[in-house]
């Protein structure tokens, strides 16, 4: 099995890694060294350093010059001993098909597996946004009388990503931090950036306040300005926001930005709620939908091994059928014990108004009151307080996956103890980006070179500060590159430069487990237990050797497993 690349921070830390470059080049700190020196402190002044000697009798100049050259040749033996780094590390890179952990869980506590059918059990090809995108634009042309140059703008695959912000009122798109911090040089008005001067000026720095932030479930409401665009489904609307941002200002329209959010959101919404999107997946099946053959084992696998599993989805029948007859075969329903449609989700996990209707398989909704969830039976709407009365379904025994961390996970884990999987499909790209020379060349040298700021930043003299400054703008370099390896406008979903996102705040917090896909679930036995790794706080020391999420370590998960490509 692949293996897991050293960590970083690890690199930083260990005798292997970048943290002992500055020891190893040692007696640079002073003149005439060898290099093996484990007594110098890089960090602090020796009495004898070059920085020293212009009180020793030294003009000024030579001083400045030695101090130059003292400081370039440690820089210079840390990026040697970075390279050698290198190999040793290409060759250890994270497999894709692991099961991430933030929370310990085991499986063996795991009696009810529950899931959401988009993007958990169906998986959609790109060709889905493309359907999406044209769709909306046609009917902001035809029903909001935007112009029909429109037509023009044809959706752009790898233009956003995930988890985004969007200010509403000044019409800007961009990528926040987990510290509420913009990340400079992801703000988007339209198809085009602005400038880090006017992001500065606008917000009076690069602070978000609490305020404006998206609510709970990340939509601009109750005077919140900011919208998060958490799910798949919104990186259409996302890139279609953008294109019609774009001919707005290239045609020096004036229009209130307001106004264009709804009127894109209520398109978007129109494609699924009159059906449109459903219609034509329908009607071509194998175009939209993959990853059919690893879904239907993971649920026989479950079904096999006496787990109860239930299905709660927004989506309605006729299209979950359709898909699940294609995935799993006409007897889908038979694997599950509870399948929920058209549930209305997230409310369905807080408004306890809404009864459970019965649905016929023609569609028909039936008006008796249901006292049982019964298996083989469709079921409409509801609530979750009702479905826990029913069913007793409770705690930590039960483990839901979705793909929106908020409607599908956030109250769950909150309000009623559910352990929760997120179903993170770009995992897959960004892990392959990682595992690449590039990547790891990048980093690996950038780490080293931060470390080597921190360390030498205490040499306030003019000379070193001239030195400093190329590495300060070197870094800056460096860390635009690294994010433009994975998305040259936004860069990983996962980081804002160092900072984790605001996304991967909240999926570390509403999520007990992450994966690709539910397909990584044939990886594992039933009696497995996922620890997440302990990595130092700030504060602490590493004394303990740092872990790796079980699979990602070169160990065999299971003597037979199912691909999931």
């Amino acid at each position: 099995m692949p293996t897991l690349f050293l960590p970083l921070s690890r690199l930083a830390k260990s005798g292997s890694g970048a943290g002992k470059l500055l020891a190893r080049c040692a007696a640079l700190h002073s003149p005439g060294g060898t290099g093996t020196s484990d007594k110098c402190q890089p960090a602090h002044r020796n009495p004898t350093s070059p920085a020293r000697l212009s009180t020793a009798g030294m003009s000024t100049s030579s001083a400045d010059g030695d101090v130059t050259s003292w400081l370039w040749s440690v820089y210079n033996e840390t990026k040697r001993q970075t390279e050698d780094l290198i190999p040793a590390i290409s060759n250890n890179f994270v497999n894709p098909d692991t099961i991430f952990s933030n929370n310990e869980m085991s499986l063996q506590d795991i009696e009810i597996y529950g899931f959401d059918y988009d993007y958990t059990l169906a998986f959609y090809s790109s060709n889905l946004h493309t359907l999406i995108f044209n769709i909306a634009r046609d009917i902001l042309i035809q029903e909001h009388r935007y112009p029909e140059g429109l037509k023009e703008y044809e959706y752009i695959p790898d233009f956003v990503v995930r988890g985004l912000h969007y200010d509403v009122q000044k019409a800007l798109l961009m990528k926040i931090d987990a510290f509420h911090y913009i990340q400079l040089g992801t703000v988007y008005r339209g198809l085009h950036p602005v400038s880090d001067k006017e992001v500065i000026a606008m917000y009076e720095g690069c602070h978000v306040p609490l305020e404006i932030m998206s609510d709970f479930y990340g939509k601009s409401s109750h005077g919140h300005t900011m919208k998060q665009f958490m799910d798949i489904f919104s990186l259409p609307e996302m890139t279609l926001l953008s294109c019609v941002n774009d001919y707005f200002m290239k045609h020096n329209i004036d229009y209130e930005p307001v106004h264009l959010y709804k009127d894109v959101k209520e398109a978007i919404g129109d494609v699924h709620v009159r059906g449109i999107m459903y219609r034509a997946v329908e009607a071509d099946i194998e175009k939209y939908i993959c990853y059919g053959e690893q879904t239907h084992a993971v649920l026989r696998k479950l079904s096999e091994n006496g787990k109860k599993m239930f299905l709660i989805t927004n989506s309605p029948l006729d299209f979950v059928d359709r898909g699940m007859n294609y995935i799993v075969g006409k007897d889908w329903r038979d694997l599950f014990d509870v399948v929920i449609v058209q549930a209305d989700k997230p409310s369905f996990f807080n408004d306890r108004r809404k009864p459970f209707r019965r649905v016929t398989d023609k569609g028909v909704l039936l008006w008796d009151r249901i006292h049982h969830l019964e298996k083989g039976q469709i079921y409409k709407q509801g609530n979750l307080y009702e479905f826990l009365r029913l069913t007793g379904w409770r705690g930590s025994k039960v483990l839901y996956f979705g793909d929106h961390i908020y409607s599908d996970l956030a109250d769950l884990t909150l309000k009623h103890g559910w352990r929760t999987g997120a179903i993170i499909p770009e995992l897959r790209k960004e892990i392959k980006i990682m595992n690449t020379e590039e990547y790891v060349h990048t980093m690996t040298w950038l780490q080293s070179l931060t470390n080597l700021l921190e360390h030498m930043q205490v040499h306030r003299d003019a000379a070193s500060q001239a030195v400093i400054q190329h590495w300060v703008k070197e870094r800056e370099d460096m860390r635009s590159q690294a994010k433009d390896i994975f998305n040259p406008q936004f860069g990983s979903l996962f980081r804002t430069y160092h900072n984790p996102t605001y996304f991967s705040r909240r999926l570390s917090r509403f999520a007990d487990i992450y994966m690709a896909s539910i397909s990584c679930l044939l990886n594992y036995d039933l009696q497995h237990t996922f620890y997440p790794r302990r990595t130092p706080l700030q504060h602490e020391s590493p004394f303990w050797p740092e872990q790796t999420s079980a699979g990602a370590m070169n160990i065999p998960f299971q003597s037979t497993r199912t691909g999931t490509e």
